[in-house]
C-alpha cells in the first residue's frame, strides 16, 4: 500500500447545486493511498497530492542572506488515476498520464488567477488540456509497442486556489463533495451502463449488475486519440469534503457508507484507512486508491 499526506491553510466558499457559499477562513487536510486490493497482485492505479508555491529565490543582495522566499499564495492539486489493458500496460498508462500532468503543472499551467473571478474556466481549458496532452502521449506509445498498444487510464483531478475548486475527469474514477452530511457526485461515469442509466433505458439498480457496467467509453489513451474531458467549477465553502476515488472503493462501498464515514471519521487518514479496510472486506476485486481532502474552519487569531 503506497501513502502520501498534506496540510495547509487558505481561504475558502460554494457550487454544483451544492447550497450557497460563505466565506471562511479554513485549512485544507489531505490524504491518499492506493492499495491493490484482494484479487489482483498489480495495482494500476496511481495518484498524486501536490502544491503550488511562489517561490522567489536570492542570489544576491545586500540585505542578509535568504536564500528562498514563498509567497502566502498556494494552489493544491489532487489526482487519481485508474490504469487499464492489463498489468505494464495499465500502470504504464496511469503513470505515464501522472507525469504529463505533472510536466504540464510545472511548465506550461498558468495558474496564478483571481479566484474570486471569472478565471476558473481559464484554469479548466488548461487542465483539459493537460489531459488531451496525456492522451496522445499514451496512444503514442501504445503505437510502438504491441506489448503496450490500446493501453489507457481514467483520470480525475481537481485543482484548489482559495474558494475555487476546478475538477477534470474522462472515465469512471469520481470524485464527490461532502457538504453538511451529504454526497455529491460531482463526475458522470463515462460507461457504457451509465449512458444506459441516464436514457432511461435501465435503472440505477439494474446498471449496478449489469455485465457491461466495468466497459468504460471514454479514457485517456487506448487505441486512438480523441477524448471528451469533463470539467467542474465548484467553490468551496469551510467544513467541505473531497473525495476522488477509483471504482475499486465505489463497487465495493455504497455511497451511504461512504457519507457515514466522511461524518464519522473526519481525520482524512483514518477516514482513508477506513473507507480502504471496508473496500478489502467486500471483496477487494479491483485496486483501491482513494484520495481525501478535508476544508475546516480556523478561528482567527487576534492581532
Amino acid at each position: 500500500m503506497i501513502r502520501a499526506s498534506f496540510s495547509k491553510g487558505f481561504n475558502t466558499e460554494d457550487h454544483t447545486g451544492i447550497s450557497p457559499p460563505s466565506t471562511n477562513s479554513v485549512v485544507v487536510k489531505s490524504f491518499g493511498l492506493t492499495d491493490p486490493g484482494r484479487v489482483r497482485q498489480a495495482n494500476e492505479d496511481q495518484f498524486m497530492i501536490a502544491e503550488l508555491t511562489k517561490v522567489m529565490r536570492v542570489w544576491q543582495t545586500s540585505l542578509p542572506v535568504r536564500k528562498a522566499q514563498f509567497g502566502e499564495e498556494r494552489a493544491h492539486l489532487f489526482l487519481v488515476a485508474d490504469g487499464m489493458g492489463g498489468h505494464l500496460a495499465g500502470e504504464r498508462a496511469s503513470a505515464l498520464a501522472v507525469l504529463t500532468i505533472e510536466h504540464f503543472t510545472l511548465n506550461t499551467f498558468k495558474w496564478f488567477f483571481d479566484s474570486r473571478g471569472p478565471d476558473a474556466q481559464r484554469v479548466l481549458a488548461q487542465f483539459q488540456q493537460a489531459l488531451r496532452q496525456a492522451d496522445a502521449q499514451i496512444v503514442e506509445q501504445g503505437a510502438d509497442n504491441p506489448q503496450l498498444r490500446g493501453m489507457g487510464t481514467t483520470v480525475t483531478m481537481a485543482y484548489q486556489l482559495d474558494a475555487q475548486l476546478c475538477i477534470v475527469h474522462v472515465g469512471d474514477s469520481r470524485a464527490y463533495v461532502c457538504r453538511n452530511d451529504v454526497l455529491y457526485q460531482v463526475t458522470k461515469d463515462h460507461t457504457v451502463v451509465a449512458d444506459m442509466v441516464r436514457a432511461g433505458a435501465i435503472t440505477k439498480e439494474q446498471g449496478q449488475e449489469h455485465r457491461l457496467r466495468h466497459m468504460v467509453t471514454n479514457v485517456v489513451g487506448g487505441p486512438e486519440e480523441g477524448i471528451f474531458v469533463e470539467a467542474h467549477a465548484v467553490e468551496l465553502q469551510a467544513g467541505d469534503v473531497l473525495l476522488i476515488c477509483t471504482d475499486g472503493l465505489t463497487e465495493m462501498v455504497s455511497n451511504d457508507q461512504i457519507a457515514k464515514v466522511l461524518r464519522e471519521v473526519p481525520d482524512p487518514e483514518a477516514a482513508c484507512q477506513r473507507l480502504l479496510k471496508e473496500a478489502n472486506e467486500a471483496g477487494g476485486r479491483d485496486n483501491i486508491t482513494i484520495v481525501i481532502s478535508r476544508f475546516n474552519s480556523v478561528t482567527p487569531q487576534s492581532t
